[in-house]
């Protein structure tokens, strides 16, 4: 008798397969090919095709009696060769139609089974009718996206855990020396941990502000806003930092500016984020100038410095979440929420930027209903 071999190891855990889920997965063998439904409607579609082969079969014989054409008794082999033909036919041609159908739609449905596991790397082959390529098409596309949106999310995922680290590290650092004695509980000592509190408070908001723009939920309350006041205001509000930066602050709008259709505190705080970047990317002795004019029926703000320029291969990807240039301390936020903001507004945000000649942004925000530029 032969001894029995070596066993054959378990099937390898895909690594699209759930780490919290058991491998094999419980239910009995694995099972291979298309699953019994399409089975099932391949097996009908030959039954129906044989029984309407059948059928126009001895129509054919009965009308070739009738017409002389098939006698029955001597002439009975010949309808039986017919019939054997027309089934034969109809059965290949079922057979054919039945492979059509049962490989592209077995094949979608191992996918599907993939990617509700995770997997969303699987594709599916463009194959059988016109309508099951475009579907295999539609699942291709969609399966793509799925993996483009998961790489995002790790991307985003880790991106956020980097800037939470550093603000988080400060504060324990010296919130332990001052305990320990290390450090004095003196003013001097515990700013560090105020801006490191306040940094976490405003990457805290800028989160908050990016889910609310994912979700749909970005509420605005919007009314006429007077861009050129809103300006003003914003430069007054960082003129001090400006002064101690050596940096020129100005703002200039053209008369007869039309109000904006906006949410005052929204865009405010874009501005705000603007002329930050302007600010701390903006040399000693450079400028940094932000203009308002009407155009049209949209209202367009600017902000424009005499800093380094953003590198050509960033310049695309400016508006991205967590895109730093060379030398910058901020989280990468603020032009993605600026973004995310103005569109919400139904406005538009450009960047135009030389290294050596300093940066531009151009918003562009509907003016109230009714009121254009003079």
């Amino acid at each position: 008798m032969r001894s029995p071999g070596p066993a054959r190891p378990p099937w390898r855990r895909p690594p699209w397969w759930p780490r919290d889920q058991p491998w094999p997965p419980p239910g009995g063998r694995r099972r291979f090919g298309p699953p019994p439904f399409v089975w099932r409607i391949g097996c009908l579609l030959v039954v129906i095709t044989a029984v309407v082969a059948i059928t126009l079969s001895v129509a054919l014989l009965v009308v070739g009696a009738l017409l002389g054409i098939v006698r029955f008794g001597s002439g009975l082999h010949q309808g039986a060769i017919v019939l054997i033909a027309v089934v034969a036919i109809a059965a290949i041609a079922a057979g054919r139609g039945m492979r059509r159908l049962v490989s592209p739609l077995g094949g979608l449905v191992a996918a599907a089974g993939r990617v509700e596991a995770g997997d969303y790397s699987v594709r599916v082959r463009e194959q059988g009718s016109p309508e099951l390529r475009s579907v295999a098409r539609a699942f291709n596309a969609m399966t793509a996206r799925l993996r483009e949106d998961e790489e995002r999310r790790r991307s985003f995922l880790a991106d956020v855990t980097h800037e939470l680290r550093t603000p988080l590290a400060v504060i324990r650092g010296q919130a332990e020396a001052i305990a320990d004695g290390v450090y004095p509980g003196d003013a001097e000592h515990l700013a560090p941990i105020v801006d490191a509190a306040r940094s976490l408070e405003v990457l805290t908001e800028d989160l908050r502000t990016l889910a609310l723009s994912e979700s749909g939920n970005l509420t605005l309350a919007r009314e006429p806003v007077d861009l050129a006041a809103l300006a003003h205001d914003a430069v007054a509000s960082f003129r001090a930092r400006a002064e101690s930066a050596g940096v020129t602050l100005a703002a200039e709008a053209a008369e007869d500016v039309p109000p904006a259709d906006a949410d005052p505190a929204r865009i405010r705080a874009v501005i705000g984020n603007l002329l930050a970047n302007a600010l701390s990317h903006t040399p000693r002795g450079g400028s940094v100038r932000v203009g308002v004019r009407g155009s049209g029926e949209r209202v367009e703000l600017t902000v424009t410095d005499t800093g380094g320029g953003i590198p050509p291969d960033l310049v695309p990807r400016a508006f991205d979440r967590f895109v730093k240039g060379p030398g910058s301390s901020g989280s990468g936020l603020g032009l993605a929420i600026a973004r995310d903001v103005v569109t919400a507004h139904g406005g538009t945000i450009e960047l135009e930027s030389e290294v050596g000649s300093g940066t531009t942004v151009r918003i562009e925000l509907p003016a109230q209903d009714g009121v254009a530029a003079s």
